[in-house]
């Protein structure tokens, strides 16, 4: 059952979710953790483009955020082809995220992901309760494939 009530022509699921997402762009490109974290559901699931295979729980996301924001401002990041659909109190989303930053040793990252995430409405708010990152690879060399760009 799609969601009913709409905002500017958007369920106001979608528009929330929207907003969630808008906001955790400023946040990390702040490295405000905390503010990151406050958008994920203390049981969520993680499925990372970095080991381990799989992590679980808001403590997993902060040490996730603590060990990749070592950038030096600033942070480029986007998420371009947002998609999101909701029904009742679930949401899912997919889209392709993209940072350019200078780790604080002066490495330079510059790599696009894909992303699929899962959002339950709790308390009156949207959480993420699942979040799946990934890079796709050369199925001859076994390599990820990061110099990979949107279309």
């Amino acid at each position: 059952m799609a969601q009913s009530s709409t905002v500017n022509g958007r369920g106001t699921g979608e528009a929330e979710i929207r907003s969630l997402v808008a906001d955790s762009v400023k946040a990390l490109r702040a490295k405000d953790i905390d503010r990151l974290v406050a958008s994920y559901a203390p049981d969520v699931m993680l499925f990372d483009v970095v080991n381990p295979l799989r992590s679980r729980g808001a403590d997993a996301v902060r040490k996730r955020l603590e060990d990749w924001l070592t950038f030096r401002d600033p942070i480029e990041y986007e998420v371009r082809d947002l998609s999101i659909s909701t029904a009742g109190d679930v949401a899912f989303s997919h889209s392709l995220n993209h940072v350019n930053a200078t780790t604080n040793d002066g490495k330079k990252l510059d790599m696009w992901w894909r992303a699929s995430v899962g959002y339950r409405k709790l308390d009156g708010k949207w959480l993420i309760t699942l979040e799946h990152v990934s890079v796709p690879f050369d199925v001859t060399s076994g390599k990820a494939s990061l110099d990979l760009k949107p279309e």
